[in-house]
């Protein structure tokens, strides 16, 4: 497999990071589901400036400065083709795509799987006839198995993955499933990328392994509730279990009535409101810019695996006052967020603030946002953050905002980080100030390209049983700024990871709550088929 060169230092990762949008290897919790340990068979990222490697046909090839370094088929008056890698049986063949132009009309740019040659193999398609299609080849011109309408935009980009599995094919767009279909033509072959009288730049190559319908699964199933239904039961772990500043573990809307929204209005209004209340989303919603306000006592939770949150973000607290120095008896808490998507939030996707206490964030998927994905400061804890999928985004999750917050943050911000998948979120996988103990265990980390666990400004920091896949820097308490203290036991570093730069003791977060720590080896199969949406 060809890797990314060793960038050498912090502020040269930082810079690519920002423009790496994740690999995401999705695995689906159920009988059928690919294995979630699946293997890495080929990669090429092309920031090592050539495509050497890749076999061409058609088209004019090079790797070109696109955000990071790309591979670019510039030409539009060919049927352009590159190949790469072996004759694979089972694959997922994964890519960022983004098509730039397209000459005339049924015309689209894709990714290959079980290539025989540049003239027969299974291709999934952005077409500019607004669809996504799933077809094949065989010598002569494209078959089409199955499509399903998308938005296809030139200038953006997409992530196409292609499953092959036994006579199984399925696509999938931004890591949602689109189409799927049966054929036996191929049954084994190399993967590929393809502009189809079209130009495109492509980069982030993946390809694993991906066992069939027919194998058993190698982790604990996972049912999802039926569709159409909205999950409202469920007991924290960690913090947000304890019986703390007046409230008695995290209950959320519990003993308040039901309400369904599919609509921003619906939403904004309904988080608002006061007394408990179960509030079930149905769909992805998309609001108005801006950050809207959750009020005490809510449980905000998807229906089925479609629903979110998309242009906005949710914000826990009452409004920032740096004169308040202790928790006020007016400030938000009981608070469960679940089921739920993230994308494109203008400014954080959920903010915990000013001494808000009794939070559960669990099973959520958020990405793509522009500020932080889960931020928790001023004061607030007893929190909670579990089985969450975080990917495509840079500054992840912050725990204390600022090196100078000491008079709101000793002594508070204590919080719970468990059986989440830190997909390539290069930074903030917690960044750490003052809090303690913060307790970080069982979680999934792959290629976090500047640091994992961030732990500084005296904060104290408890990480165990996690698997670090491809992370540089895994632990640090001398990242930036003030020192901190963090103990790193029982954890697992993989594929040119990193050793922990850790020092000093820290309280046992088992003084607070019990939990039963899982095997640190099983933590990458665990989290891929249990963590994200659908899944509760």
């Amino acid at each position: 497999m060809r890797r990314r060169k060793d960038r050498g230092t912090r502020s040269m990762l930082a810079a690519l990071a920002t423009t790496v949008t994740a690999i995401v290897i999705w695995a689906l919790a159920l009988v059928t589901m690919p294995s979630a340990s699946a293997a890495t068979l080929f990669g090429d990222d092309f920031q090592d400036g050539d495509a050497a490697g890749w076999s061409r046909s058609g088209g004019s090839w090079s790797v070109v400065a696109d955000g990071s370094q790309a591979l670019r088929q510039s030409g539009t008056s060919a049927d352009a083709r590159a190949v790469a890698g072996a004759g694979w049986s089972d694959q997922a063949v994964q890519a960022r795509v983004k098509p730039i132009v397209f000459n005339g009309s049924g015309r689209n740019v894709a990714i290959l799987a079980r290539a025989q040659s540049t003239s027969s193999y299974y291709f999934l398609g952005l077409s500019n006839s607004g669809s996504v299609v799933l077809g094949k080849r065989t010598g002569g011109g494209l078959v089409t198995l199955a499509s399903a309408p998308t938005t296809v935009t030139t200038g953006t980009w997409y992530t196409l993955r292609l499953e092959a599995f036994g006579t199984t094919l399925r696509g999938f767009v931004n890591n949602v499933q689109v189409v799927s279909a049966t054929d036996t033509t191929y049954a084994s072959g190399r993967a590929g990328l393809a502009g189809y009288y079209a130009s495109a730049s492509f980069d982030d190559v993946l390809v694993t392994d991906v066992g069939g319908p027919s194998e058993p699964p190698t982790t604990p199933t996972v049912t999802p509730p039926p569709p159409g239904t909205c999950s409202t039961s469920g007991t924290p772990i960690g913090f947000a279990s304890v019986n703390a500043w007046g409230q008695s573990g995290t209950t959320g809307g519990a003993g308040g009535s039901t309400v369904e929204v599919d609509t921003a209005s619906e939403l904004i209004s309904a988080i608002a409101q006061s007394g408990p209340l179960n509030i079930c989303v149905r769909g992805m919603i998309t609001v108005p810019a801006g950050m809207y306000n959750v009020a005490s006592d809510k449980t905000i939770v998807g229906i089925g695996s479609n629903a979110g949150i998309s242009g906005g973000g949710l914000n826990i607290g009452l409004p920032v006052d740096d004169a308040i120095t202790s928790p006020p008896a007016t400030a938000v808490n009981n608070i469960i967020i679940r089921n739920l998507s993230f994308r494109n939030a203008n400014d954080d996707s959920i903010n915990v603030q000013m001494f808000s206490h009794h939070v559960w964030i669990d099973h959520n998927d958020l990405c793509c946002g522009y500020d932080g994905l889960i931020d928790i400061k001023r004061g607030s804890s007893y929190i909670t953050v579990s089985w969450n999928h975080l990917h495509n985004h840079t500054k992840n999750m912050l725990l204390g905002h600022d090196d100078g917050a000491g008079a709101q943050d000793i002594g508070r911000l204590k919080v719970t980080y468990h059986h989440n998948w830190l997909n390539q979120t290069p930074q903030r996988n917690p960044r750490v100030r003052f809090g303690e103990p913060v307790h970080v265990f069982n979680n999934y980390y792959y290629y976090n390209t500047d640091v994992g666990v961030a732990c500084q400004a005296n904060a104290g920091c408890m990480v165990e049983g996690n698997y670090f896949d491809r992370v540089e820097e895994p632990v640090s308490n001398s990242y930036a700024g003030p020192t901190g203290r963090c103990v790193a036991r029982n954890n697992v570093f993989v594929n040119e990871s990193g050793q922990p730069d850790c020092s000093g003791s820290v309280q046992e977060p088992s003084t607070y709550y019990s939990y039963t720590l899982d095997d640190p080896n099983s933590v990458k199969a665990l989290v891929t088929a249990g963590a994200g949406v659908g899944k509760i």
